[in-house]
């Protein structure tokens, strides 16, 4: 049989894609940060996801909770975002608008980074669900002060119906093919090295 002919399977649609999936980060500010624990890696996790989306064409939002208590988004994120809208309500159904473009350009489904996983990522998570949206979260790019409630957060997510996934796992569903030139800035980014631990 002719290799170029070789039939494939469906996609499934268990699968992100660059067409259908967007990236939102939640909360990642100055002032929290320092006291998330492993908030080194997170930070730096959130940073490949953002630069993985933005060479694979994906939407990129990003929130912050009461900026004026909590600081702007952390300088090592802030520079790869856009306009930020900022929140009062712990969810980021608050940033209605955000979404609503979303639905128009046929993206149903996101994958959430960002802090704290118990507080705005779970009630985030739940209320998109809840709008209709196929809910991805990145374990390793998400973090809460506590290990208790980090632990609680992810398995409420998950008994909810978020998928739980990873930061290289994310990339490379995203990507879905190798031998291109994204998939090499992909591959770039999953053989960077990790940033310390902190917190």
């Amino acid at each position: 049989m002719n290799p170029d002919h070789v039939p494939t399977l469906t996609r499934s649609p268990e699968l992100m894609g660059r067409n259908d999936t967007a990236l939102l980060v939640i909360d990642a500010q100055q002032r929290l940060m320092p006291q998330i624990l492993e908030q080194a890696r997170i930070v730096w996790n959130i940073g490949r996801l953002i630069d993985g989306a933005r060479i694979l064409g994906l939407e990129v939002m990003a929130t912050e909770q009461y900026p004026r208590g909590l600081g702007p988004t952390v300088p090592e994120l802030a520079g790869r975002l856009g306009t930020i809208p900022s929140k009062l309500a712990f969810s980021c159904g608050q940033c209605g608008h955000l979404f609503s473009r979303l639905a128009d350009a046929g993206r149903h489904k996101i994958l959430l980074a960002g802090v704290e996983a118990h507080v705005c990522v779970t009630q985030s998570v739940l209320d998109l669900m809840h709008e209709g949206f196929r809910v991805y979260v990145a374990v390793d790019a998400i973090g809460s002060r506590s290990v208790l409630d980090y632990q609680t957060a992810l398995r409420r997510m998950e008994s909810s119906g978020a998928t739980l996934t990873t930061t290289e796992a994310a990339l490379f569903e995203w990507c879905e093919v190798a031998g291109t030139p994204e998939f090499k800035e992909i591959s770039a980014l999953v053989r960077q090295e990790p940033a310390s631990s902190g917190g």
